[in-house]
């Protein structure tokens, strides 16, 4: 099988950052991507598993920023791309996405899960998991906005209940 294609840290990616109509900013494809292609890397500082939730609670309570660029890579470890981030941290959730975030050797790659037309949004589906129960006001402060047929309404990943 041939390697996918990849853009590492000294390429620049096919993908320009503006005014999304799902958040705030997003990133947007500047030319057409094949699929199974390692788009970007979701870079940032490298924190452990107790620093991440320290700095997730802290955005917690804040409605101007409810959320943070707190990437898990495993239980143990985590990238801010708050801190030394690049344009990775500017692509929106969406419950119909044409991307896939990876984790590979410890990196999170982000990938395209299908071809990517040039002016298409950049989406992944964040699948985010917090240590309380996904109540209505666990989901409603985790709005989706991405406007997908079948959106599930929040950014939280849907938790099946214990028989």
């Amino acid at each position: 099988m041939p390697p996918r294609p990849r853009y590492d840290a000294t390429d620049d990616p096919p993908l320009a950052i503006r005014d999304s109509p799902i958040h705030g900013r997003g990133g947007f494809a500047t030319a057409r991507i094949p699929a199974g292609t390692l788009l970007i890397e979701y870079a940032g500082e490298r924190i452990g598993a107790d620093e991440a939730r320290r700095r997730a609670a802290a955005h917690a309570g804040d409605a101007t920023a409810p959320h943070t660029f707190v990437f898990a890579i495993d239980d143990d470890w985590a990238v801010d791309a708050g801190v030394a981030g690049n344009d990775a941290r500017w692509l929106n959730h969406s419950c119909a996405p044409n991307c896939d975030a990876v984790v590979e050797d410890g990196r999170i790659w982000i990938e395209t899960a299908r071809v990517v037309q040039p002016g298409e949004e950049l989406t992944y589906d964040y699948q985010l998991v917090l240590d309380e129960p996904h109540t209505a006001a666990a989901k409603a402060r985790y709005p989706c906005r991405c406007g997908a047929a079948a959106c599930r309404g929040t950014m939280l990943l849907h938790r099946r209940r214990p028989r």
